[in-house]
């Protein structure tokens, strides 16, 4: 409960201080670990047609990610049916391990690039889902629980404010 008024008082810090800001939304992680069949999904409608945006992944971390970097699956699906996938990978620490992302104590926040100056074409709902894609090195199989990862986001902007 205080996780989550927290989380709703940020957001709203976050957009009264954002004129750019259209539509951002977060979902936890089940006590800091993703697990690799939970898809997070986000919808959104609404959307102005003639404008381009951008849309940003939100992650948070804690300090018991225990990775440099991040690969995740995004999928985004149209009102049309039309869907787009991507494999992604961001940097989540520097070289001599300090975490990047803003942020004070043990959570850090990770604004992450996905779509720059994209038009949604068509009204109706988008989908648009995210699901982590982390291995071990050598291994084929990904990591079941991931952990560290505390909530994720999106986030979608104007991209000429």
């Amino acid at each position: 409960m205080l996780r989550s008024l927290l989380a709703l008082t940020v957001m709203l810090l976050f957009i009264s201080c954002n004129d750019a800001l259209i539509k951002a939304e977060y979902k936890a992680t089940d006590k800091g670990f993703w697990n690799k069949e939970n898809t997070i999904e986000f919808t959104f409608s609404e959307m102005d047609t003639l404008r381009s945006h951008n849309v940003f992944i939100n992650v948070r971390n804690d300090e018991t990610f225990p990775y440099s970097n991040l690969f995740l699956i995004a999928e985004l699906d149209f009102p049309s049916g039309h869907t787009i996938a991507d494999t992604l990978e961001y940097e989540m620490a520097r070289p001599d391990g300090s975490w990047l992302g803003k942020g004070y104590g043990s959570i850090k926040e990770n604004k992450l690039w996905y779509k720059e100056n994209i038009v949604f074409p068509s009204s109706g709902v988008y989908t648009l889902r995210l699901a982590h894609a982390m291995r071990k090195n050598g291994k084929v199989e990904g990591i079941v629980n991931l952990q560290g990862i505390t909530d994720v986001g999106f986030q979608i902007e104007k991209s000429d404010p």
